[in-house]
């Protein structure tokens, strides 16, 4: 058992709009995880802060992340889950779009069969069998 959590939900934390110990609510789920994608992405708004300040900031909070949350990896499994379901917004009568780090975050929740705890709930709705836990803003 697990749960992933998406990349929106720490930022929020860093944006002092949630607490990290807001995750202790979903225990009954198991052990909690990041995908490899959210650790990228995570990674990359160290690189993309505005000034030095929040870069370093940033950077410690980015760490104790990846410290104490494991992530799980992008490998050849999860690549196939991925392939499947962005193929499926290819489908010509699929009106819905995706964003390719949410179908990533979500291939890696399906493969490991964990949900997604996410805010971000209008871009993985539309993914198929992908089971969604809201966090309130």
């Amino acid at each position: 058992m697990g749960i992933v959590i998406d990349t929106n939900f720490f930022i929020n934390v860093e944006n002092n709009r949630a607490k990290m110990q807001e995750l202790d609510s979903y225990t009954s789920y198991g052990e909690v995880y990041i995908s490899a994608i959210t650790a990228a992405e995570l990674l990359l708004g160290v690189h993309l802060a505005s000034d030095m300040a929040i870069r370093i900031n940033r950077h410690a909070f980015v760490d104790n992340i990846l410290r104490s949350i494991p992530s799980l990896a992008f490998d050849a499994k999860v690549a196939r889950t991925y392939a499947e379901i962005y193929a499926y917004f290819f489908k010509p009568r699929c009106k819905a779009t995706a964003n390719v780090h949410d179908l990533q975050i979500a291939a890696t929740a399906l493969t490991y069969d964990f949900p997604i705890l996410t805010n971000n709930i209008k871009d993985f709705k539309p993914i198929p069998g992908i089971k969604i836990l809201a966090l309130s803003e």
